[in-house]
């Protein structure tokens, strides 16, 4: 199956990152490279693009994608919370811009093997990096039910979790829970038929829960945002799309955090605890997709775009 991802808000993004033409940007999250395709069209031969990607499969789509711009692309296959790091190893200390598409693409959901789908019947794998050595299969089998609970209530959002987990723990206890198949029938009997007709499919928010879990995604999201923020040259801006309340959350929060970095109580007259502003957030309410995008891709219509300049 080819690498397929529709690049949500591809426009609002490109044009969120304000591009000079000889500026170096890095796509955090590469994928089929199509926000970094359009980013590279507005380059000259001094700019350049750093396309990062944990994913193999991703890597071998916008590589070639992106082969005819040359040398002004470099792709590195890594996670995104260690861009200062594999940035330095190629001589990079700053850039004009990074951007972060946080979606799954449609290659992962779509390609049964990778088990990421609850609509097919597949080991459970969710791992973003196949070189990871956790599986969604040791969290559903490893985990306690207490800890089942908290992630499918906390990354799912579920109002079933409780029932959720309990039921989880009591059907591993006849034998491991080996496929995406027979998760999904564990989740239907943990939730009333009456819920299961109005609230779309009634794994979805227990799968969502799993693989962010198994990849970290908040954990790395949250522990990233200050590093790409220091590295952006003065001017650069940082472009985050989020489709999960509370990715939007933790980016939201971040990017408050780093225009006003006062930790004085507000009675004090002056500002004495000395930390200072990195800059400022661009878009006060997020940039949302427009109706004809959301349409044409329901994928979209969670997404959100965040963008903030350093000073």
């Amino acid at each position: 199956m080819a690498f397929e991802h529709k690049s949500v808000l591809l426009g609002e993004t490109v044009e969120g990152l304000s591009i000079k033409p000889d500026g170096i940007y890095v796509d955090g999250t590469l994928g089929g490279g199509g926000h970094a395709y359009e980013v590279c069209r507005r380059l000259n031969n001094s700019g350049s693009l750093i396309g990062i990607d944990q994913d193999a499969a991703a890597i071998e789509a916008a590589g070639a994608r992106l082969l005819g711009f040359g040398e002004r692309v470099t792709i590195i296959r890594s996670n995104y919370c260690d861009m200062r790091p594999r940035l330095q190893q190629i001589g990079i200390d700053k850039v004009d811009g990074i951007m972060l598409d946080l979606g799954v693409s449609s290659y992962q959901l779509d390609t049964a093997e990778r088990g990421f789908s609850y609509r097919s019947d597949a080991p459970l794998d969710m791992r973003m990096d196949t070189r990871q050595v956790m599986t969604a299969k040791d969290i559903v089998n490893g985990y306690s039910e207490e800890d089942l609970f908290r992630v499918i209530r906390d990354y799912g959002e579920d109002k079933f979790a409780k029932n959720i987990a309990r039921h989880i723990v009591e059907a591993r206890g006849k034998g491991p829970i080996q496929t995406t198949g027979e998760l999904t029938e564990i989740i239907r009997r943990s939730i009333p038929m009456k819920f299961q007709k109005t609230s779309g499919h009634p794994a979805k928010r227990t799968f969502q829960a799993i693989r962010i879990e198994c990849n970290r995604e908040l954990e790395v999201l949250e522990n990233s945002l200050d590093d790409m923020i220091d590295i952006l040259s003065p001017g650069g801006r940082l472009c985050v799309i989020t489709f999960h309340s509370l990715e939007d959350r933790i980016v939201k929060g971040s990017f408050r955090k780093n225009e006003n970095p006062c930790t004085c109580p507000s009675s004090f007259p002056v500002c004495v605890c000395g930390n200072v502003s990195k800059g400022r957030v661009i878009t006060k309410k997020p940039i949302l997709p427009g109706r004809e995008e959301m349409e044409a891709n329901s994928r979209a219509k969670s997404a959100k775009l965040r963008i903030f300049e350093r000073k």
